[in-house]
């Protein structure tokens, strides 16, 4: 554990000087979101004390990075949007208590903003706020009778993740309560959405985990099961790329999200902010590893980000 603190505490002002100098010609700060949890905690799905981190070390494209911070929850608060998809189930208004307890019991200084999906538009309930009361009481309920969503809701997950740039840098997440899936999903033969591309590589340029949480929607009784778990799949990509984690129970919605909940908030106790120092300047995509010594500690990152021609 001592390691870790020790590496939580590093700064710019530790880099070589002739690293420092020259920075702004040949180097960028990468921040990116990650998750630090023992093997043995993910088994039990429960926390545990902080387990011995060892060393961690970052590639891009296989090649080490200088890391130069990692803050805590202590050191950085939590920023939230949660975003609903408002065609779903009326199974997930049972469960808005538990979200509403769930933003209630977050950290003190967190910021959370809540949103739904209609008819393939944002609609802000609640901008960023800390009074965490206030942000629980904007919720409101899903109608399954709603027309379905006309456009991707990952043109509403790209719109959300735009809210973030108002804010300071630190912890970053999405809670994304749907079905993952659309019109033009269901009627691509590949099942391919170029969207989900967009919206992956807008979070990760913000350093935005996402998480998610899926919940039929109204089209579930015109939809086979290789379809409900297409939707499910564009889900877990959309996580997993960000560094965040996907929560399914099987084909339909499930009986509670408690569970959910409760590995949820374990999960963003575990969560840091880690930068670093890239020497890659060229456009184009670079892969993302975050290891650690430790082979009993597993830490969930973005799987890369993506540097566009200025």
């Amino acid at each position: 554990m001592r390691k870790f603190l020790m590496l939580s505490v590093i700064t710019l002002l530790s880099l070589p000087a002739n690293l420092a100098q020259s920075a702004k010609q040949r180097v960028r700060v990468v921040t990116i979101p990650i998750t630090i949890i023992s093997k043995k905690e993910l088994k039990k799905k429960n926390i545990e004390e902080a387990p011995e981190v060892g060393e961690i070390s970052v590639k891009e494209n296989g090649e080490e990075q200088t890391i130069i911070s990692i803050r805590s929850v202590s050191e950085s608060p939590l920023s939230l949007a949660i975003l609903i998809q408002e065609d779903l189930s009326s199974l997930v208004n049972l469960e808005l208590k538990s979200l509403g307890d769930f933003i209630k019991r977050l950290p003190k200084g967190s910021r959370v903003m809540v949103a739904y999906i209609r008819g393939g538009s944002v609609i802000i309930r609640q901008r960023f706020t800390e009074d965490l009361d206030k942000a629980a009481k904007s919720l409101t309920v899903v109608s399954p009778n709603l027309l379905p969503t006309a456009n991707s809701i990952f043109q509403s997950v790209e719109d959300v993740t735009k809210r973030f740039d108002a804010l300071p840098s630190g912890r970053r997440a999405m809670l994304l309560i749907s079905d993952g899936l659309d019109a033009s999903i269901i009627s691509s033969p590949s099942l391919q959405s170029v969207d989900l591309d967009r919206a992956v590589t807008k979070a990760q340029q913000r350093s935005v985990a996402i998480y998610s949480f899926y919940a039929a929607g109204g089209l579930v009784d015109r939809l086979d099961r290789q379809q409900v778990l297409a939707g499910q799949s564009l889900l877990l990509r959309l996580c997993e790329e960000t560094g965040g984690r996907a929560f399914f129970s099987g084909f339909s919605t499930p009986v509670s999200f408690k569970p959910f909940f409760q590995e949820l908030a374990f999960t963003l106790e575990r969560q840091f902010v880690l930068s670093y120092i890239s020497t890659n300047m060229k456009k184009g995509y670079y892969k993302i590893e975050v290891t650690s010594t430790n082979p009993e500690v597993k830490i969930e990152h973005p799987s890369g980000y993506t540097i566009k021609s200025r």
